[in-house]
């Protein structure tokens, strides 16, 4: 009962919590640390569930890995684009159907490649030649053969492999497979592709797991208008702490003591964690007790990818009408593609997109060389570029609130780690695309585990306290009702 006492003064300022005492005199309280779609799903679940909810976000903005920026006078995403599955399994697509915000469909369903019809991609040499288009198929259907051999190569490995080995593996199998030329050049602008998916290169990319994710159907819907508008829908009526970065979380058997860095405490009965996986990583927020061994090594074991954009506004559109403007060269590394946002959202602007090495590489640069090579690029393929007239960098990998863009499965390493990073630990639970084992990387990955951490949270607390209804629930069904998304294709 001292610890009670002692702590009175700060539960007089933050009202918003319960007090941790024997007696209950308030409603549930739960502290949900990171405002990135994760935590934000969560704690709109909690406060709608009648509980006491304030979100701690270390940045001065909501968001996450989501960020839409409206400097250039219209919205244009910086980290997240995409509704992956354009469906209504999806479980965003209510929201955004109810929102009336437009999406873009850059595919329909389609191959491992996972991403773009063929005809979308205009592919060029260094030398400014457009690949024919006929070659870019063909080489399409050899990379998709390409990683069907590797499939045999999985049955047979008893130990797992990256994809780049097991490629390896099938030219020597099928040299036939091994191609010369401008084909070798457009197989390897394909390989960078898949490795934009991951945000990782080939050499790390678990060979076991690479396509364990589940694809939704309806193929891929660019946010016409950014994710911001959903974020802010969300979060509406929330008490959010924009500047609080979180450095210790200590669970106690009655309820959680969170401390941010400024030394200042909070008080709750349980708190959900969506802190992107980077950030656990780093080490920055301290768990007294320590975590167990298996959910440490869950931290450890996954992996973080790094996808970076830098975005060029032009004066006007110099470019081929399609969704993508791709470089083909000798290796992944020195491949790159351009996303065409004129087609999506009639904006003169194109989005450059490196990942792995090639993102760590410039993100080292400053944001002026960094567009600047970005138009290097853009100047190979069409000589007569003219100069982009503002300019837009993200750096997730440097940026301490993210260290990374999206969760991957790296050599050796099992798919569960997904499941095992959502485990809650006593009165703490986990959310975010990295603890999603069937929508890794994904913004509707990150949604739902939210959700779930919310109501997995809200069972615990309230059975706690003997108030568990089993036939209420987070979500009511009509706030689900099915509204038709708005989908375009030029």
């Amino acid at each position: 009962m001292g610890s009670s006492a002692k702590n009175k003064p700060q539960l007089i300022q933050a009202p918003c919590y319960s007090a941790i005492k024997t007696g209950r005199s308030t409603s549930p309280s739960v502290i949900v640390i990171g405002g990135g779609f994760a935590g934000i799903a969560a704690a709109r679940a909690l406060h709608d569930a009648s509980f006491r909810v304030i979100l701690l976000e270390s940045r001065e903005r909501i968001g996450g890995r989501v960020r839409t920026d409206y400097s250039f006078g219209f919205p244009v995403d910086l980290g997240a684009s995409w509704l992956h599955g354009v469906c209504k399994e999806n479980p965003l697509a209510p929201l955004i159907g109810r929102l009336g915000l437009p999406l873009y469909r850059t595919s329909g369903d389609n191959s491992v490649l996972y991403d773009h019809d063929l005809e979308s991609y205009a592919l060029f040499d260094m030398d400014g030649n457009q690949v024919p288009q006929e070659l870019v198929s063909q080489v399409g259907e050899t990379f998709e053969n390409i990683l069907q051999e590797t499939n045999k190569v999985r049955e047979e490995l008893s130990e797992d492999s990256s994809i780049q080995h097991a490629i390896s593996i099938v030219f020597e199998r099928n040299p036939k497979l091994r191609l010369q030329g401008l084909s070798h050049k457009v197989l390897q602008w394909y390989l960078c592709r898949m490795e934009g998916w991951f945000a990782a290169d080939a050499d790390t990319i678990s060979l076991k797991c690479w396509d364990k994710e589940e694809l939704l159907p309806g193929g891929h819907g660019l946010m016409v208008r950014g994710y911001q508008p959903v974020i802010n829908t969300l979060a509406k009526g929330l008490d959010i702490r924009l500047g609080h970065r979180v450095k210790k979380i200590n669970r106690r058997t009655n309820g959680v003591k969170i401390t941010i860095e400024n030394g200042n405490t909070f008080f709750a009965d349980a708190a959900i964690v969506a802190v992107p996986l980077g950030v656990l990583k780093s080490d920055t927020i301290t768990f007294e007790p320590r975590l167990p061994k298996w959910k440490e090594e869950a931290i450890a074991d996954l992996g973080v990818g790094i996808e970076n954009k830098i975005i060029l506004h032009f004066e006007k559109v110099f470019w081929p009408n399609v969704e993508f403007l791709g470089v083909v060269a000798e290796t992944s590394y020195g491949c790159s593609y351009f996303l065409n946002l004129h087609k999506a959202t009639g904006h003169p602007v194109l989005v450059y997109m490196p990942a792995g090495k090639l993102a760590r590489d410039i993100e080292k640069m400053s944001d002026e060389a960094a567009s600047s090579f970005a138009f290097i690029q853009l100047k190979k393929i069409l000589p007569d570029a003219s100069t982009p007239i503002q300019y837009l960098v993200s750096h997730w990998g440097s940026d301490v609130n993210s260290l990374g863009s999206y969760s991957y499965d790296t050599v050796g390493k099992p798919h569960d780690l997904y499941d095992k990073l959502r485990i809650p630990v006593d009165n703490l639970f986990f959310a975010g695309e990295a603890t999603s084992s069937e929508y890794p990387g994904s913004v509707h990955g990150a949604y739902s585990t939210g959700l779930m951490a919310a109501e997995d949270c809200r069972m615990r607390v309230l059975e706690r306290y003997g108030e568990l209804d089993l036939f209420q629930s987070v979500m009511s069904e009509d706030t689900l009702a099915s509204v038709p998304l708005l989908i375009s294709r030029i």
